[in-house]
């Protein structure tokens, strides 16, 4: 008598399709509200379309020569952070940050964004949280949200586990890229206000928070207004899109910005160099500005010497634009007027191509 077949599903390997169907649906309204007129909307579609067509209709402006300009970049270990205090609503807007501030760097103006997010097993109502973030992102950024991708692995990441990955998509016209060749002695340096630690250095921030101090991610400290450390941590990367592209604009004519640096992993120290000729050093008066408690405390937490905090964390700053000292009062009141906490916290000097702070 022959036994009966038992037949095994993908569900029992791990991966359910009808919980990726239902995620798919979720997220369809936050997808379609970073839409502006140059996606072409194909339903079902394998790939997303964005019209390059130079009509002003579709454009809010047009380019003679324009460069695309392509940028990636993950989250890093601050996803740990985002899986203990089961928050998703902040990390994807991280995602996006992480690539259109480094695009706006050359001056690009960001176009389109995709997604990449790897999970242990599909929660349709998380990954509509994360996804609804990363199209916050987008609209903070003035980008449209065409694809992405969503993996259940469930033999490669444990359980509650994820990562995500980004990529941004931007255009600027040929002679507006910005490389910093025209930097010069005399220069001023302007900040722009960080939101906190951003996306970099958590590594260092959990060993001082976790392994050491030995908190909860839902320990309150009274040195950051008693709040979490986890929500602290937790604070998005600012998106600097749209005030610095507003500029760009608004002094189309005089160009008085020769370079600029998105404030990632590094700090001051590591990114301000990649914009500096190799005659000219960058000086920083490091009393220009109120660094954010967050750092204080790690500072004390772990302890860590000051130059290492500079060289690890933003430290308060969180993009730099260098600027020709004739215009840097009426750029720095432009970026106020747009809503930015703006600082001149240094200029540039003769040297060898570094950052000196003082």
């Amino acid at each position: 008598m022959s036994q009966e077949k038992k037949y095994i599903s993908y569900a029992e390997s791990g991966v359910n399709i009808d919980a990726n169907d239902q995620m798919v649906d979720r997220i369809s309204s936050s997808v379609k509200s970073t839409f502006g007129p140059r996606v072409m909307d194909l339903k079902n579609g394998f790939a997303g379309l964005f019209s390059l067509d130079s009509d002003s209709k579709l454009f809010k402006k047009n380019y003679d020569h324009p460069v695309l300009v392509a940028c990636t970049d993950g989250v890093g270990t601050k996803i740990l952070i985002a899986q203990q205090m089961k928050k998703f609503d902040t990390v994807g807007i991280d995602l996006v940050a992480m690539s259109v501030n480094d695009m706006l760097v050359q001056g690009a103006d960001p176009l389109f964004f995709l997604d990449y997010l790897a999970v242990n097993k599909l929660d349709p109502e998380n990954v509509a949280v994360m996804v609804e973030s990363i199209a916050e992102g987008c609209r903070q950024a003035n980008c449209s949200l065409i694809g992405g991708e969503t993996a259940e692995m469930p033999d490669i990441y444990g359980q509650d586990e994820f990562d995500m990955a980004g990529f941004a998509v931007g255009v600027v016209e040929k002679d507006r890229i910005i490389t910093g060749e025209k930097v010069r002695q005399g220069d001023i340096i302007i900040g722009l206000g960080s939101n906190g630690v951003h996306s970099n250095g958590f590594s260092l921030a959990r060993t001082i928070c976790f392994k050491q101090q030995k908190l909860n991610v839902t320990d309150k400290i009274d040195s950051l207004n008693g709040r979490a450390i986890g929500d602290a941590l937790l604070d998005p990367t600012k998106i600097y899109v749209r005030p610095v592209v507003k500029l760009l604009e608004d002094f189309a004519d005089t160009r008085p910005v020769h370079g600029m640096a998105h404030i990632t992993g590094g700090g001051l120290v590591g990114n301000i160099p990649r914009v500096l000729p190799s005659d000219c050093d960058a000086s920083i008066d490091k009393n220009a500005w109120q660094v954010p408690p967050i750092f204080d405390y790690l500072a004390q937490a772990g302890p860590v010497e000051e130059s290492e905090m500079f060289r690890v964390f933003n430290m308060g700053i969180g993009f730099t634009l260098i600027v020709d000292p004739a215009h840097a009062d009426a750029v720095m009141q432009n970026l106020s007027e747009s809503g930015e906490n703006v600082y001149r916290i240094g200029e540039i000097v003769g040297g060898s191509g570094k950052v000196i702070l003082k």
